[in-house]
């Protein structure tokens, strides 16, 4: 395996680690007090206020995470060197042995 290779796979796993864990740690879109009460929350009909850190960061680490497997899978299609069928071993028949001829009728 190149270094190359090993680098953006390395990558990809540190990328998918973080990934997960920064979705695990934000909250929903209606965590504030009066959801919890069974209110309505106004910032579900209201300006949707700034983006914050945390979803600025899945949006980067995403955007990492799909460069990064399409770089792989486009060097895992390169490698292959044709497909699976025109590997395959190749099974010669054996004619079928041919029916012996008719033996002359018996004669009297």
């Amino acid at each position: 395996m190149p270094w190359s290779i090993g680098l953006v796979m390395g990558l990809h796993i540190v990328i998918t680690i973080f990934l997960v864990m920064i979705v695990l740690i934000q909250g929903g879109e209606n965590v504030d007090i009066t959801a919890a009460f069974g209110g309505v929350s106004q910032a579900a009909f209201g300006p949707r206020g700034t983006v914050s850190t945390l979803a600025k960061m899945t949006w980067v680490l995403g955007a990492i995470f799909v460069c990064t497997s399409v770089t792989l899978s486009v060097w895992a299609g390169r490698r292959t060197s044709g497909s699976v069928l025109q590997k395959a071993p190749v099974h010669q028949t054996i004619p079928a042995p041919r029916p012996a001829a008719p033996s002359a009728p018996a004669t009297k």
